[in-house]
């Protein structure tokens, strides 16, 4: 009996020490939080200073790792246009690159003899300059989806750079380009 009655023991013991060291880390984790409120409340103005700097430094930066990753900063060393683009343009659209990067409602699109229109809304055009890519090295491909068509242009012949978007505005891209349109493969 006497066994039984020392593992109980040990057993609470365990256990305050257990609840011992979750409330020390619970009470430094408070005290941090309550050192940062006491100093927003004591110094509001370096909160209101700080924190715009804060918000806009953390939109450029997702706004450069989305360009890297999905492969617009790749194509603006190539691709990068500087002049007015004169053709059929489609605003607020949305397309999808490489890696998953979305570009949902935001992209400007469109054709004209030269090549194929790309530009980003103004708020996301950090690191995503206008692009005007040529019909010569762009490959068009569509694949049906679970639920829609896609049209999956690849850009640039070394750089192989995906831009998918949906076959309804595909079309209209393409019924725009006329004979400029590139082969479509299989």
């Amino acid at each position: 009996m006497g066994d039984g009655i020392d593992a109980l023991l040990q057993t609470e013991c365990h256990r305050k020490a257990a609840d011992y060291s979750f409330a020390n880390t619970s009470y430094s984790t408070r005290l941090t939080s309550m050192n940062l409120q006491r100093l927003i409340d004591q110094h509001p103005s370096v909160f209101v200073a700080i924190f715009p700097i804060y918000f806009f430094t953390l939109w450029l930066l997702v706004g450069a790792i989305i360009s890297v990753i999905g492969g617009w900063f790749s194509l603006a060393k190539v691709y990068r246009t500087r002049v007015e683009f004169n053709g059929a343009k489609w605003r607020m659209q949305s397309g999808q690159m490489r890696c998953l990067a979305n570009y949902n409602n935001v992209l400007t699109i469109g054709v004209s003899q030269q090549g194929l229109y790309l530009a980003s809304m103004f708020l996301f055009r950090f690191m995503h300059p206008p692009l005007l890519v040529p019909w010569s090295e762009i490959k068009v491909r569509r694949k049906k989806g679970w639920v829609f068509e896609y049209v999956t242009f690849t850009m640039g012949h070394e750089l192989a750079i995906p831009l998918r978007i949906r076959g309804t505005l595909g079309a209209k891209l393409r019924e725009s380009a006329g004979n400029c349109w590139p082969v479509e493969e299989t």
